[in-house]
């Protein structure tokens, strides 16, 4: 057992997979000098007992990017790190019971295609070919991945141990860590042997990361669950084959019923993930005991029944099999269910690799990212996905976490429809107007918490959850969006839109701070305009409207799911030595966007405010005797205001202005609405269009840079960009002939048989009447005119590049009117 140094530069807490991994990955980025501290030994969390399946699927494009890496590192691993393992390479079969799940497949296929990957859908012919036992009589098809299988997990622990510890890492097995301190720009961390100090600290402690975020003052955002999977005896059938043909059956998940099987040996293993699952520790009666490591939970078979029934329909071989052992085991579980990735939110030089739900395929790819995130402060590929900042202060709520964590387990291989929202761990955060607009119809979806209408529904509307599991774009609302939209054409729509995050900075030198982060110049006072943040590699880093108030008083606006993450940019770059303050108060003002032909004579019978004011600027007023920021712009594109306002004046002032606008035809919209008039318009949205994979240039930005100001962040990168000539470009594309789905983000772009790009958004266009992509394309493409194709689920539409202009409104008459 390693003695305990007195100082390293990075200090892990947990020596599960994901923990290793970062060691490993810290090494191989040249930080030879980090330690790992684990409570008990290695793999004694959630490791020990992992059934180790490496899949590379996934519906999101940041978890496939990690995945694909996990499953290419492991292949090379023994050789590189001198560590026999074993690691199945088999393939795996994903079964498909209808039109969606197939849908979702060709979607993986493109992405996959994009990344390298061999992924295919096939249908039951050959599925019965590459799985010989199975009954595929009601199947559509399958998913197929040649690069699936499964890996020893220990053995994969060990052999990153052994690869970091070759480069120069150590690793301190049986030291729990008691506590922690900031001394003098470290970390102090305080263990059963002793202190170590640290430039750095990563919380990788699995399950029990909630408890050791403690130690810092942080609410991990977790859960625990039961996971159970059964190990079956030798089928002599299967031996047979196995001998026969020298290798194993493709792993196989059935996905619709919600299961994986999987040969083991010449036995099997069967792992559900069952509607009626179960969590642990969760309650004063049901503490987390002090150490678990190495144990399990008693066997809740009962649970199991009707997956195991299934499994034997549809492989028969099964039932002739005694079962051998079950495994009942703890796996922590976000209220999303991807993993904890990156900055520990408002704790300085300490990350998260954490709350790993299938750490055994992530771990690789989470090592390379957190390290990359201590090394860099900035990822390859844009993690938001797994970023701890997604989550905000409601999110810790211990019912919430439990209530989530039981929905995405029970669906855990549920298909992502645009339409659908989750119901469970709902009503957190609620407008001032709630009730308001719940009595207009309101259908709601949870951003960062703040329940918003999508849609208003009228009554005989469809508004159950069964009717939103489609791709398609005609569903019930489909009607409503487009009324919707073309009331906001046609006469006014307002949009209720609490929980914008607003910070507040004021003081002296605010002004050329500002300036010195965002690409663009900062607005004069009683002026609006968009402030776009870039890396030091002229990055997109993030958007927030910057309204000046004075000379050196602004409010910062942004999106709502993006709190954390902004308000931490802008604290990690805040100088040490100002007069400056920095305060979040998102919480004390609600928004309403009140947009249309008809919203200055609405608003001329409930305010004296000057209506005359041009587009990008803001006034003080009043409605119904209340305090209002009155700021002319509109993400809708028409003529439009936004009204900020506090908090407990916002029901009076919505309600003059809904009264005074119903003989203008007033009508409430949604967010979906607001989805494709901010499309038609070519808006860009956070964490879609905008993101770190993308640089200001090639997010078709440039208007927002000012090249001859003093420098700021990603000047010189952009300019050298800028010298070389992008890559590829943002454009709009117009669907020539499209087929009954819009495309989804991360759908492939073609060219002469050749991938050339990917969308960003996609969506209808109610004033245009057309289907609209906005995408990255090859630069040589992006002449207006060009013809493309764009792969929705499989099927390649031809779509036409537009010119750089809105679609709707090109010369902005409308919006500045």
């Amino acid at each position: 057992m390693a003695d305990l140094p007195s100082h390293a530069r990075v200090v892990i807490i947990g020596g599960g997979a994901v923990g290793v991994s970062a060691l490993y990955h810290l090494a191989k980025a040249g930080w030879t000098d980090c330690v790992l501290l684990e409570k008990n030994e290695l793999t004694s969390g959630s490791t020990w007992h992992a059934a180790g399946n490496v899949p590379t699927f996934s519906s999101s494009w940041s978890l496939m990017n990690m995945q694909r890496y996990s499953a290419t590192l492991y292949r090379g691993l023994a050789d590189e790190v001198g560590y026999p393992m074993n690691y199945h390479v088999t393939g795996s079969l994903r079964l498909a019971h209808g039109k969606e799940r197939m849908r979702e497949f060709q979607r993986a296929k493109g992405m996959g295609r994009y990344q390298g990957m061999a992924i295919d859908v096939v249908g039951p012919d050959e599925i019965k070919a590459r799985y010989p036992f199975i009954e595929t009589h009601d199947l559509a098809g399958a998913l197929y991945d040649p690069n699936d299988g499964d890996i020893d997990p220990a053995q994969l622990t060990q052999a990153l141990a052994k690869g970091a510890r070759d480069m120069g890492q150590k690793i301190v097995r049986f030291c729990p860590v008691t506590g922690v301190k900031r001394d003098k720009d470290e970390w102090v961390i305080s263990t059963a042997q002793g202190d170590i100090r640290s430039e750095y600290v990563v919380n990788a402690a699995g399950y029990r990361a909630q408890e050791v975020g403690k130690l810092f003052g942080r609410d991990v955002p977790m859960m625990v669950m039961s996971h159970q999977y059964i190990l079956f005896e030798e089928i002599p059938e299967l031996a047979a084959w196995t001998k026969e043909q020298g290798k194993k059956l493709p792993l196989l998940r059935d996905v619709d019923t919600s299961y994986y099987l999987r040969q083991e040996k010449t036995g099997m293993n069967l792992g559900p993930y069952e509607r009626n699952c179960r969590a642990h520790w969760v309650g004063h009666n049901d503490p987390m005991p002090d150490d678990f490591s190495f144990q399990l939970f008693p066997d809740d078979l009962d649970r199991l029944e009707h997956y195991l029934n299934d499994a034997i329909a549809r492989v028969p071989i099964l039932g002739t099999a005694g079962l051998s052992k079950v495994i009942n085991g703890p796996i922590p579980y976000a209220p999303d269910g991807n993993p904890l990735i990156g900055p520990m939110p408002g704790v300085p030089n300490a990350f998260e690799a954490c709350v790993f739900t299938f750490g055994i395929a992530q771990a690789g790819g989470a090592g390379k990212v957190l390290a990359e995130w201590v090394t860099q402060g900035q990822t390859e590929w844009d993690m938001w996905s797994c970023d701890p900042r997604r989550f905000t202060a409601f999110a810790s709520d211990k019912d919430y976490c439990v209530a989530k964590g039981l929905e995405i387990y029970g669906n855990e291989y549920a298909i992502s429809f645009p339409r659908h929202a989750w119901p469970a761990g709902r009503n957190q955060k609620l407008s001032p107007i709630h009730d308001r607009m719940t009595a207009l119809g309101a259908q709601f979806n949870a951003y960062n918490g703040w329940e918003r209408a999508t849609w208003y529904a009228i009554p005989g509307d469809d508004t159950s959850e069964e009717s939103t599991q489609t791709f398609d774009r005609a569903g019930p609302w489909e009607p409503r969006i487009r009324e919707e939209c073309l009331a906001v054409r046609d006469a006014t729509g307002i949009l209720d839109l609490p929980g914008f995050s607003r910070f507040r900075l004021q003081g002296s030198g605010a002004r050329d701070w500002l300036s010195s982060l965002i690409t663009g110049i900062v607005p004069k006072p009683g002026r609006i305009g968009l402030g776009y943040f870039a890396d030091e590699q002229g990055r997109i880093v993030t958007e927030m409207s910057i309204m000046a108030l004075d000379e050196d008083f602004f409010f910062l606006i942004t999106a709502a799911v993006a709190q954390s993450h902004d308000f931490e940019w802008l604290a990690k770059n805040f100088p040490q030595d100002h007069e400056m303050t920095l305060m979040d108060v998102t919480e004390k003002f609600s928004c309403q966007i009140l947009s249309g032909p008809k919203s200055r004579e609405i608003l001329a019978e409930v305010t004296d405010a000057d209506l005359t004011k041009p587009w990008l600027t803001h006034q003080s007023c009043q409605i119904a005797g209340r305090w209002l920021q009155l700021v002319r712009v509109s993400f809708a594109g028409e003529l439009g205001w936004e009204l900020h306002t506090k908090v407990e004046d916002t029901p009076a002032i919505f309600d003059a202005v809904w009264a005074a606008g119903q003989k203008h035809g007033l009508k409430p919209f949604g967010m979906f609405a607001l989805d494709s008039l901010r499309i038609e318009k070519g808006y860009r949205a956070w964490k879609g269009d905008l993101s770190t994979d993308y640089s200001i240039l090639q997010g078709g930005l440039e208007r927002f840079v000012k090249w001859d100001k003093p420098a700021f962040a990603g000047h010189a990168a952009l300019l050298n960009e800028k010298q070389q000539g992008v890559a590829k470009q943002f454009v709009t594309l117009t669907l020539d002939d499209p087929g009954p789905c819009d495309a989804p983000t991360m759908s492939t772009l073609w060219h002469d048989g050749k991938i050339v790009g990917e969308t960003t958004s996609g969506g209808w266009g109610y004033r245009v009447d057309k289907s609209i992509a906005l995408g990255m394309l090859r630069a040589d493409l992006t002449v207006p005119g060009t013809k493309v194709e764009v792969e929705i689920f499989g099927d390649r539409f031809v779509a036409t590049v537009q010119p750089d202009k809105p679609l709707w409104d090109p010369e902005n008459l409308r919006l500045r009117a």
